[in-house]
């Protein structure tokens, strides 16, 4: 397996962000788990034992980039057309906001559980609500 520690350090700075750290809060969470004030210090497993640490503590890592969140395409056309309106949200684009306008608008909770019918139903909504925000910057 690869060394991969600059991935480690992302995460851990993600982790750091995500739980509210200051620095030094920071700081002395490395040293309470390893004994180490720097990841740069620290082994791969000491690395891995923060991060689990914090994952205890509420730190939900992203899913990783480029793979499709779905093999349906009308499901991963959802997921894209949310992602274009992102920006214009309040809530920034989530995953929760996401999951509770499908639920508004087809009753059901995830948009990976949407039939062929429900799924066109939720694009066709946030294709409408795009045209209105690309009207609205006009």
């Amino acid at each position: 397996m690869a060394d991969n520690r600059k991935g480690r350090y992302a995460r851990l700075s993600i982790a750091r962000k995500q739980l509210c750290l200051d620095e030094d809060a920071y700081r002395d969470r490395l040293e309470r788990e390893t004994g180490k004030r720097s990841a740069k210090d620290m082994t791969i497993a000491e690395m891995d034992k923060v991060l689990a640490g914090f994952k205890r503590d509420g730190f939900r890592p992203s899913p990783p980039k480029g793979k499709p969140t779905s093999s349906r395409p009308e499901v991963r056309k959802v997921f894209a057309l949310w992602k274009e309106l992102a920006p214009c949200l309040r809530s920034g684009g989530s995953r929760e906001s996401l999951r509770a306008f499908v639920k508004r608008m087809v009753g059901v909770d995830d948009p990976n559980f949407l039939s062929g019918a429900q799924a066109g139903v939720v694009i066709e909504a946030l294709k409408a609500w795009g045209e209105r925000v690309e009207g609205q910057k006009s």
